[in-house]
């Protein structure tokens, strides 16, 4: 007996994604610190998923000043966090669909990260690396380790020292 294509459909899905980890789910947050200083600004952030070679598997969040235009737009800042810049942030055309957006207010802040991003990954040790970068203020990056894809729900979190406050990745399969 002949099968229709709508009724084999199905299983060509579920087919497709076998094997790709689909189901586990990546959960970050970003906490960004109120800081006593007699000018604040709003901290730039970038925070992608890098290899254990450190160079970069994906790009999850990049948060600048998108609104600011004129000779120097709120692009031209993006050098500051240097160490995404120079693994790959250069050759980007901002904005980047679903992964740039404004700059955050202090307070704990998820990033909404792509499934098609997650399935792509291979299985390995990885790092959630985040940086920050102020006017006026400091820079800083921190890296929280973990494995993909999850065997076992787990967090792990890291403490920033001055621009970034906790950071945290929520692991689940």
């Amino acid at each position: 007996m002949r099968k229709s294509i709508p009724a084999l459909l199905p299983g060509l899905i579920a087919g497709a994604f076998a094997g790709h980890g689909i189901a586990a789910d990546l959960g970050v947050k970003i906490e960004i610190p109120r800081l006593t200083v007699a000018e604040y600004h709003r901290p730039y952030v970038a925070a992608w998923i890098e290899r254990a070679d450190q160079s970069v598997a994906a790009n999850l969040a990049v948060l600048y000043d998108v609104n600011k235009k004129g000779a120097e737009p709120g692009t031209k800042w993006l050098q500051d966090l240097r160490q995404w810049w120079r693994k790959g942030g250069r050759d980007l055309q901002m904005p980047l669909d679903g992964v740039s957006g404004a700059t955050r207010p202090v307070g704990e802040h998820a990033l909404n990260i792509d499934k098609a991003t997650l399935a792509k990954l291979p299985a390995g040790d990885y790092n959630l690396a985040v940086e920050a970068a102020r006017e006026g203020g400091g820079r800083e990056l921190v890296r929280v380790p973990f494995s993909w894809p999850p065997k076992k729900a787990d967090t792990a979190k890291i403490q920033g020292q001055h621009e970034l406050g906790a950071v945290t990745v929520d692991l689940k399969p």
